[in-house]
């Protein structure tokens, strides 16, 4: 018995289930300040999720400022563009087919490395390979996760970067030009990296740094199986 066109046609979309976009790269949003809390406050003042902060943490240690590393912040760095690297030939190959399968894909890698970087956490706190083992493993995470949210082009949701966030928020305020249409996405945005941040804070202060590792990781598998491919 064959199924008639208009049954065919009117069979639900798989690209539409599960969350929309938008909330899942708002997720995201948290999670990189907890990775970036865990990276900035448990391993020697480095980012592995914002590389603009990165830049100016490499020059104040190139400069022998206290308390910044070359070795660690290069790390992070190199390991970035190398996630990036491959998020990039990642794009290439399944970029043009379903966007919920490649934004799966994508964030089923994130939570492995991530969940390696928590497990390295908990089996060999404080030596100095964990602390490069993670600097390794969470900044090329958050390359990889970096290069498809850039290509997946959601405007105003980088999940690691709010400069231009936060400028598209005063320059189209009321007090600027008055066009700000997207300021509810962008305020979500902002929350959520503090909210992260915060979070991370008090969980590395408290607890070390494996279980906000953990956590991220979780986030981030939970969110390859529930993510929709529709914004």
């Amino acid at each position: 018995m064959t199924t008639a066109p208009s049954a065919r046609a009117s069979a639900p979309d798989p690209e539409t289930r599960g969350l929309r976009l938008v909330l899942v790269l708002l997720i995201l949003t948290v999670v990189s300040g907890l990775i970036d809390a865990v990276s900035y406050l448990g391993l020697g003042r480095v980012f592995t999720a914002n590389m603009t902060g990165n830049v100016v943490v490499l020059g104040f240690a190139a400069a022998g400022a206290p308390g910044f590393s070359v070795p660690h912040t290069a790390t992070s760095l190199v390991c970035f563009l190398l996630g990036a690297v491959a998020g990039g030939r990642v794009a290439a190959h399944a970029g043009s087919g379903s966007r919920r399968r490649w934004t799966r894909l994508t964030l089923t890698a994130e939570a492995v490395l991530v969940g390696v970087s928590a497990a390295v956490a908990f089996a060999w706190p404080d030596t100095s390979g964990t602390r490069y083992a993670l600097i390794a493993l969470t900044a090329f995470a958050m390359g990889l996760r970096n290069a498809t949210v850039r290509k997946l082009g959601i405007a105003d949701l980088t999940t690691t970067v709010l400069t231009m966030t936060l400028t598209g928020l005063a320059a189209e305020s009321r007090l600027g030009d008055a066009t700000g249409h997207r300021s509810p996405r962008r305020t979500a945005s902002v929350i959520a990296m503090s909210v992260g941040a915060c979070l991370g804070a008090l969980l590395v202060l408290r607890h070390g740094l494996g279980i906000p590792l953990l956590i991220a990781a979780v986030a981030s598998g939970v969110l390859a199986v529930v993510a929709s491919g529709r914004e």
